[in-house]
C-alpha cells in the first residue's frame, strides 16, 4: 500500500493530463465501489467549450497516475484517442452497475 493518499475531494474537479502534457479535462466524478470501497472509475470531463458540448467518459482508475508537483491525474491516453472512448452525456448518466457498459470501458482502456 502506497503511504502516499488522497481525498475524493483533493481529486474530484483535478486537472488531467497525458504524458506530452495534452489538457483531457477535469475529473468530475468518482466511482466507488460499496463493497470494498474500491475506486473504480474517474469520470472524465473533456471537450466542449464552456460546459457546452461536454462529454463524459469514464475511465479505470487503475489508469491514472499522478503527478503530486503540479496537483493533477495523468492518464496516459492520445488525446486524439480519448475522442474515441465511450462516453457518455452529461446528462445521461450509464449505470456503473451493467456488465455490458462496464466492459466496453475496460476493454477500450485495456
Amino acid at each position: 500500500m502506497s503511504n502516499y493518499l488522497l481525498s475524493s475531494g483533493t481529486i474530484t474537479g483535478d486537472q488531467v493530463v497525458n504524458a506530452q502534457g495534452e489538457d483531457l479535462g477535469h475529473v468530475k466524478e468518482l466511482m466507488i465501489n460499496p463493497d470494498d470501497g474500491k475506486i473504480e472509475y474517474a469520470v472524465l470531463d473533456f471537450g466542449g467549450f464552456l460546459g457546452i458540448g461536454d462529454k463524459f467518459f469514464a475511465v479505470p482508475f487503475t489508469q491514472f497516475g499522478v503527478d503530486r508537483e503540479k496537483h493533477r491525474m495523468v492518464l496516459n491516453v492520445d488525446k486524439e484517442r480519448l475522442k474515441e472512448a465511450p462516453g457518455f452525456d452529461k446528462d445521461n448518466w450509464p449505470d456503473f452497475a451493467d456488465a455490458e457498459f462496464t466492459s466496453t470501458v475496460n476493454t477500450f482502456y485495456g
